[in-house]
Formats: structure tokens, C-alpha cells, sequence
């Protein structure tokens, strides 16, 4: 797509958007670390200097996308744990269900795991300071309407849900970088399967450590 130059605040979002769009658009063909401003930027129909003038990096782009999917799970998954946990249920039970829908939701948002993966390490460098700030206050908004569901279905999580939502979260974009295996370690697995030992299943293992992580928290 080719653009005229932006002259209204409607059209200065509709390039923003476009951005945005163009970059999701490629998170779901290549991993975070490939996205490239210059491809960004070709396929979006600007210059990359024009694209600056909307982000100020790679990694702001990036960020707002994070924050833009982390809003459109956290609506999935109101409605997700709304049908799934009975309210009369047990705590364990609750428990239960709400790690075991929970795991199995991240596990089938891959380019969110990505993007949380790859938050520490890569894309909080390259941006400003007043980036950072406005990219913290949205997660931490995010955050806190992740602990509102978790509470409304477990009350008993107490304080911890703050805890237990975070590392479900930094769990989560961890484990995602181990699956699937790249080429050569699913070559390795081939050639001597008792090293499908070392594999891990995101959504079994992703299971497994919200569940670790929920019962840490809960109240003794």
C-alpha cells in the first residue's frame, strides 16, 4: 500500500494502525527477533523515516502490539474462565480449572508468548524513557485485569494473585522460545529419541507451572 502525507489526526492514526497491523501481520509469518524495521517499513509503503515518525524504534512498534493482544486475551479469557469454573466448585477444583485454561490459553496464543519472551530481553532496549513509562503503565493496567479475574474466580488467592499472574505470564513467554524445537534439535530427538526427554510440551508444561505457581500462592 502507498500513502499521501498525513495531514489530519485521523489520518496520522490510520498510519499508526496500518503499522501496527503490517507488524502483526508478520509476527504470524516469523518470530519477534526477525521482524525488521526496513521490511516493516516496505511492506507497510513508507520510508523507514516516515515510520519513525509514528514509532520511535522497531521494539515501540512491538510494544503497543504486546499491549494490543495482551487487551484482546484478557477479553477471551473473561468469557473463557466465566464458562469454565463453576462458582460452587471447590477451591482446588476452581484451582484447578483455572490453571488448566489458563495454560491451554497462552499455549494457543504463540506470537503473545513471543512477544512477552522477548519483552526483558529485547524489546524494553531501543526506546525512550518516556516509552518505558508508557509502556509499564499498560502492563500494569493489563496486569491488574488479569488479578481481577483470577479473584473473582479464586478469592482465596488472596495478595498472591498479583504474583501468580505475573510469572504465569513470564512463564509463559519462556517456555513458548523451546516449542516447537528448531530443525536441528528436532533432527537430534530423530536420531536418539531418549533425548525427547529434554522436549516440552507448552501446554502440558505450561500447565504444570501455572498449577505450581497457583498453589505457591495460595493462602497455607
Amino acid at each position: 500500500m502507498t500513502f499521501q502525507r498525513a495531514r489530519s489526526d485521523e489520518q496520522r492514526e490510520i498510519r499508526r494502525r496500518a503499522i501496527l497491523d503490517t507488524a502483526a501481520a508478520m509476527l504470524d509469518e516469523m518470530p519477534v527477533a526477525e521482524v525488521s524495521l526496513n521490511e516493516l517499513s516496505r511492506r507497510v509503503g513508507l520510508a523507514k523515516s516516515n515510520v519513525l515518525r509514528y514509532f520511535e524504534s522497531r521494539e515501540a512498534v512491538l510494544l503497543e502490539l504486546l499491549d494490543d493482544f495482551l487487551g484482546a486475551w484478557l477479553d477471551e479469557l473473561t468469557a473463557e474462565l466465566d464458562k469454565g469454573i463453576d462458582p460452587a466448585a471447590s477451591p482446588e477444583v476452581r484451582a484447578g480449572r483455572l490453571a488448566e485454561i489458563l495454560g491451554r490459553s497462552l499455549a494457543e496464543r504463540r506470537v503473545l508468548c513471543d512477544l512477552v519472551g522477548a519483552q526483558g530481553g529485547v524489546l524494553e532496549h531501543n526506546i525512550s524513557v518516556e516509552m518505558v513509562k508508557r509502556h509499564k503503565r499498560a502492563a500494569m493496567a493489563k496486569v491488574s485485569m488479569m488479578v481481577e479475574l483470577v479473584r473473582r474466580h479464586l478469592p482465596e488467592s488472596g495478595d498472591g494473585a498479583e504474583t501468580f499472574c505475573v510469572m504465569s505470564l513470564i512463564s509463559a513467554g519462556a517456555l513458548a522460545a523451546y516449542d516447537p524445537p528448531p530443525p536441528s534439535v528436532s533432527a537430534a530427538y530423530a536420531d536418539e529419541p531418549d533425548l525427547r526427554a529434554l522436549h516440552l510440551d507448552l501446554p502440558d508444561t505450561l500447565r504444570t507451572v501455572i498449577t505450581a505457581a497457583l498453589l505457591g500462592v495460595m493462602p497455607r
